[in-house]
């Protein structure tokens, strides 16, 4: 629960810090604080903690690129989405991980965790609630950004999973952010965004360290320990803990309104997750469905 609250508040984290900073320099920060402290931390920890085997490298250059960089569309959307709703999307990552394993993986999709799919997507249509006449209408875009996030964040961990690394997962990481800190450094500068110390506010300031220390290099800390007490199963359902949380906290403390559209868009999305997880969702409940997995 401690990690879904972690995770949750950091949607209105980023809305309060976006009333200020510069999106993909905002991004950028909160990397590179988290990269800091969890590669000390696997410094200490770990015996073998830099990346030398080309599997290992290949790893931290997908997770850098894709699972990290890639979240600067996140921040990127939540400029006129808000965090509640964008937390809900979140909600889509299991569904396109599975969709992405099936080229990179060689997995298979069956009848019904392609169902379970399209469910998924049907879901992502009521939260998008897109204007097939005008698809940058309204802040249609910035949410279709944030699904962008999603792919890249799935894509990202389906190429970590397919480079195969033998280097821990704390380091790994820790890596993996200075990486993408540095892409999104890249392209903050290309995109004319200058940190100044205008820029910077106490709240500002705040969001940026929450952010950074508690949301995730504290929060990534908890994953590993829950990820090696009970599995990677019981670790993804997680994350369909913190849209609840970042929903209730968007409400608390920014006054968002969330729709009961977008409500029910979650709902789809969680039932195409069961379907597409079925078996293992059955192993951890301790029977067999005797179906194949997706």
């Amino acid at each position: 629960m401690l990690l879904a609250v972690l995770w949750g508040f950091s949607f209105p984290a980023i809305s309060i810090g976006l009333e200020t900073l510069p999106p993909l320099l905002f991004a950028a920060a909160r990397y590179d604080i988290a990269a800091l402290l969890l590669l000390a931390a696997a410094a200490v920890r770990v015996e073998e903690w830099r990346p030398t085997a080309r599997n290992d490298l290949a790893a931290v250059a997908g997770g850098g690129v894709f699972l990290i960089a890639g979240n600067g569309l996140l921040f990127l959307g939540q400029q006129t989405v808000p965090s509640g709703v964008a937390a809900i999307l979140q909600g889509l990552v299991p569904v396109i991980t599975a969709l992405w394993a099936i080229p990179l993986l060689g997995e298979r999709l069956s009848g019904l965790g392609a169902a379970g799919a399209a469910i998924g997507f049907l879901g992502v249509g009521l939260i998008v609630q897109p204007d097939p006449g005008n698809l940058l209408a309204g802040d249609t875009a910035a949410r279709l950004l944030i699904v962008g996030q999603v792919c890249s964040v799935a894509l990202g961990g389906v190429l970590i999973q397919r480079a195969g690394p033998t280097l821990e997962q704390l380091p790994l990481v820790g890596w993996s952010m200075l990486v993408g800190g540095l892409v999104l450094h890249t392209v903050s500068l290309g995109t004319g965004e200058v940190p100044t110390l205008e820029i910077i506010s106490p709240v500002s300031a705040g969001a940026l360290l929450y952010l950074g220390v508690f949301a995730t290099a504290i929060a990534f800390m908890i994953y590993f320990a829950i990820l090696e007490k009970y599995g990677a199963f019981e670790a993804a359902l997680i994350g369909y803990a913190v849209p609840i949380v970042a929903t209730a906290a968007s409400v608390v403390l920014l006054g968002e309104e969330i729709g009961a559209l977008t409500l029910a868009g979650f709902g789809l999305v969680a039932v195409g997750f069961v379907l597409l997880k079925r078996r293992a969702i059955a192993d951890a409940v301790g029977f067999s469905t005797g179906v194949g997995s997706p």
